[in-house]
């Protein structure tokens, strides 16, 4: 590991982030489901990492906490890494759900201009490049068929918008999450 790691746009990620007006658009057996979230998410600058003695990637790691406003129980757990690879520009999210679903990521910067960058990353199930991995159980009751994933950087200010295509309950559906989070430390 190298001690002076360019993160590239995932510099301005570094840090714990807290929001309070987050919407989870969710599936149901009857229908859908609109859940007001608060949550906390914190990046932390993990080094570099050297592939194959080929290609060397910034590492961000982060834990991200979400918790209903109606009731304050966590109802999503996730942690994951953002990786950039200076090289080729390219940047990806992969990250683990409890309820055994795995996604590796990836994209590049959207735009990076005036102080504010945009990240894209998508993933599809059987995708040879950026995949989704999940147990039986989810794959044959709650399939996650593709996902796709918006961050914007605005200083200390983090705004997400993310969908992840389902499989479920006999239906395709389009789980959406988008939140707005704030810079504390």
């Amino acid at each position: 590991m190298n001690d002076e790691v360019d993160y590239g746009p995932l510099a301005g990620l570094i840090g714990t982030w807290k929001g309070d007006r987050g919407v989870d658009i969710a599936p149901e057996p009857d229908g859908t489901e609109r859940n007001p979230f608060y949550e906390v998410i914190t990046f932390e600058a993990a080094g570099d990492v050297d592939n194959a003695e080929e290609q060397e990637l910034a590492v961000v790691r982060y834990h991200q906490q979400v918790f209903r406003s109606s009731n304050d129980k966590q109802f999503h757990d996730q942690v994951g890494y953002w990786t950039w690879d200076a090289a080729t520009g390219s940047i990806s999210n992969s990250f683990v759900i409890p309820r055994r679903v795995a996604v590796v990521a990836g994209g590049k910067v959207v735009s990076q201009e005036d102080g504010v960058i945009t990240i894209q990353v998508d993933a599809a199930d059987g995708d040879p490049d950026w995949g989704v991995s999940q147990s039986p159980f989810m794959r044959d009751k709650a399939r996650t068929v593709a996902f796709t994933q918006t961050l914007v950087i605005e200083r200390d200010a983090l705004t997400y918008r993310e969908t992840t295509a389902l499989d479920i309950y006999g239906r395709d559906f389009d789980h959406k999450d988008s939140s707005r989070l704030i810079r504390v430390d």
